[in-house]
């Protein structure tokens, strides 16, 4: 088994990834804002420094705010105390659906403060590239950049489809040419917003964005409970804001899937080789992440509306 192979397995039969736990006195400090910390945990659970390696695929890059006075406390009733400024109060938030015209898949949505976000993973079926991945000792192929969890059709009609960030990014200009030539070893400067793989008036979020989206539904330290959806984790969220995240999973660049997780591209580069991501995973903890992943990888696509298109 080459090394690559051990890390990777290592780390899936391992404890997957802990978005953050602020009740430990460890902590990971952003330096590019003067921010109270968050503890990120790697796959082995121990704390560490920023830009952790969570695995030979992702790295984490805290990027916690100042906490405030009053804060979010997780429950399982729709009740809302702010938590910070540009919160939304979930009983303004607007529920709708939109069509994907090029195959016709009906997506629920759902409208947060100035954001309208898809309410379900993206789910069409990239398929005209092929994948190849080179390790050190080892070539990794498939017929395609964007896959089923664990192969399985039934995932895609319930989770949708997990997408490289090349794919995810539309690098081949098929839609749109803001994201053309982005992808593993091509450091590019996007022209924002990137439709990506994303619907005609969509687009694939930038890192800031999902950063909004964390403050609208009352701040990060609170964001994976009101973001989960009440079922399908091993603990579920209260899925406040109608966004339901399900446990999509991830496919890793050596073939590898995982599951009880849910990771979502962002069209924001790290650098030449990654890509920024949020996450959030099976544990009670509340608050998700915002990680850097190899762009080889496979992880989930939600939209969110053009702003000239609301």
């Amino acid at each position: 088994m080459t090394l690559e192979k051990f890390l990777m397995v290592g780390f899936v039969v391992a404890v997957l990834v802990a978005c953050g736990d602020d009740g430990s006195s460890n902590s990971v400090t952003d330096s590019d804002e003067n921010s109270s910390s968050s503890v990120c945990e790697d796959c082995d659970g121990s704390s560490s420094s920023k830009d952790v390696i969570l695995s030979g695929d992702s790295r984490e890059e805290s990027s916690e705010s100042k906490s405030s006075s009053s804060s979010v406390k997780s429950s399982s009733s729709s009740s809302f105390v702010a938590a910070c400024e540009g919160h939304v109060d979930p009983s303004t938030v607007v529920k709708g659906t939109m069509t994907d015209e090029r195959d016709g898949q009906i997506y629920k949505t759902v409208k947060i403060g100035t954001q309208t976000w898809m309410a379900e993973n993206l789910n069409y079926a990239y398929t005209s590239v092929p994948y190849k991945y080179k390790g050190t000792n080892d070539v990794y192929t498939s017929d395609s950049t964007s896959w089923c969890n664990n192969n399985d059709a039934s995932n895609c009609t319930k989770y949708g489809r997990l997408y490289t960030w090349a794919a995810a990014m539309d690098s081949t200009r098929t839609w749109s040419f803001n994201g053309r030539g982005c992808g593993y070893g091509k450091t590019c400067s996007p022209t924002y917003p990137v439709r990506g793989i994303c619907p005609a008036g969509w687009h694939l979020p930038t890192r800031a964005e999902f950063e909004t989206l964390f403050t609208s539904v009352g701040g990060k330290s609170s964001a994976g409970t009101m973001l989960k959806s009440t079922s399908g984790w091993t603990w579920n969220g209260t899925d406040t804001y109608s966004f339901s995240a399900l446990p999509s999973g991830s496919r890793f660049s050596y073939g590898i899937f995982s599951n009880e997780v849910a990771y979502f591209w962002s069209s924001t580069e790290f650098h030449s080789d990654e890509a920024y991501f949020m996450c959030m995973n099976y544990y009670d903890y509340d608050h998700p992440g915002l990680y850097s992943s190899s762009e080889y990888n496979g992880f989930s696509v939600r939209c969110v509306k053009d702003t000239q298109a609301e």
